[in-house]
């Protein structure tokens, strides 16, 4: 048994990898349009995609922590490998509408539950005595830096399977879409008490006191993790644009991707190290100056001048996805950790629902350097309003464990 968790872990790392290696990303849009659609269209597809993740980003939570985080991680798999082969005869507005339900539903299952089921491999196995990773915190820092290097990789993969065309990245995208639910096969579920799964009101109950009442910390994390995710996600739509304005050949928008994509895995690859170095307070205020800096940079910059700038947005952005998820997680009890990882990933779709249609606007209306002010404007003080009760919490939640540390000794 205890073998077999073991190689969930190096399993988990191998469907992470898998999961992001998305070589129709780069070329998402000119493959929609080359059948015809608008950019609106295009946009149509992208604002369905997150309509359904919001919708069924908690049920698929929920699910993951009654029915299993294997289950839900298979299925969720085998529903992502199925919308990539669609991919293989989609070619009108409908079906490509078709293809982004399927994902989202698959991504959602997905979403969470694999992050779950690593940390309760790591904290069962540790719990054991056995010594099968790298420890619950470093396990899931080494799982985004694998997620942003396959998303880096896929990038220079898409530019090179274009020197053939684009049904090549179709067919490849296709095949490997594949690749993790047949190695999700391999899980095993992690041991864990019987609950009385069957009292739906009372465990919804529960996760609200996890999330509320418990700790602090908690619901301050899940607040900083939605704001620096909605930052990451409002840049991700602007990179392309920005490299167009400025000048930038089409050719080496991959590149760069795949440049961006390992700044994010280098970050996160060394955020314990930097935590240690730094220490939390210190880290919490790199991580909000970043992504504030990148943006000015952005706005003042031209050229490739501009383009660097955003190297220290994707630095943030892998330092605060490791620091804050290893926060939340290792403070939420394990049954419930998938939904709480669901319901934090839920606030970041379901806002952007909103606002990225407002982003889009503000870039036709008011054009690059504005929205760029604007997003400054705008989450300078969000940061503040998560970041600043954060730390007190922090504060206290230390001096409490040193108190007892000082009651037991004594």
């Amino acid at each position: 048994m205890k073998r077999s968790l073991r190689r969930n872990i190096t399993t988990i790392y191998w469907m992470g990898f898998f999961h992001s290696f998305m070589v129709v990303i780069p070329v998402f849009v000119p493959l929609l349009q080359g059948y015809g659609l608008s950019m609106s269209q295009v946009l149509q597809t992208q604002a369905m995609f997150a309509l359904v993740i919001a919708v069924c980003e908690v049920p698929s939570g929920y699910i993951a922590d009654i029915w299993g985080r294997r289950n839900a991680v298979l299925v969720g798999s085998a529903l992502n490998g199925l919308g990539f082969f669609s991919l293989l005869w989609a070619d009108t507005f409908v079906e490509f509408l078709i293809y982004e339900v399927i994902l989202g539903v698959g991504f959602s299952l997905i979403s969470g539950a694999d992050l779950a089921l690593l940390y309760d491999t790591e904290v069962y196995l540790q719990d054991s005595g056995e010594r099968g990773g790298a420890g619950a915190g470093k396990s899931l820092s080494r799982l985004i830096s694998i997620e942003a290097a396959a998303s880096g990789i896929a990038g220079i993969g898409a530019s090179l399977l274009l020197l053939w065309s684009l049904d090549w990245v179709i067919w490849v995208q296709a095949v490997t879409g594949l690749a993790p639910f047949i190695l999700g096969l391999l899980l095993v579920e992690v041991p864990r008490p019987d609950r009385g799964v069957k009292d739906h009101r009372g465990n919804a109950r529960q996760i609200v006191e996890v999330l509320l009442f418990s700790k602090p910390v908690v619901l301050w994390t899940a607040f900083a993790i939605a704001v620096f995710g909605l930052l990451a996600v409002h840049v991700f739509w602007i990179y392309q644009k920005y490299w167009d304005i400025q000048g930038i050949p089409l050719a080496s928008f991959g590149y760069i991707w795949a440049a961006f994509a390992l700044t994010v895995s280098l970050a996160a690859r060394y955020a314990s190290a930097i935590e240690q170095f730094l220490g939390t307070k210190r880290l919490l205020l790199l991580v909000a100056l970043l992504p504030l800096a990148g943006l000015l940079g952005m706005a003042f910059g031209s050229g490739w001048s501009g383009v660097m700038f955003g190297f220290a947005i994707q630095v943030s952005r892998g330092l605060s996805m490791t620091l804050f998820y290893e926060a939340l997680n290792s403070r939420v009890p394990g049954d419930f950790r998938a939904t709480v990882n669901s319901l934090v990933s839920l606030g970041v779709r379901a806002i952007f629902i909103v606002s990225g249609p407002i982003l889009g606007l503000a870039l036709d209306i008011y054009g690059m350097v504005p929205t760029l002010f604007g997003l400054v404007i705008v989450f300078t003080p969000l940061m503040l309003v998560v970041l600043l009760p954060l730390l007190s919490r922090i504060r206290v939640e230390q001096a409490d464990s040193a108190a007892q540390a000082a009651g037991s000794s004594g």
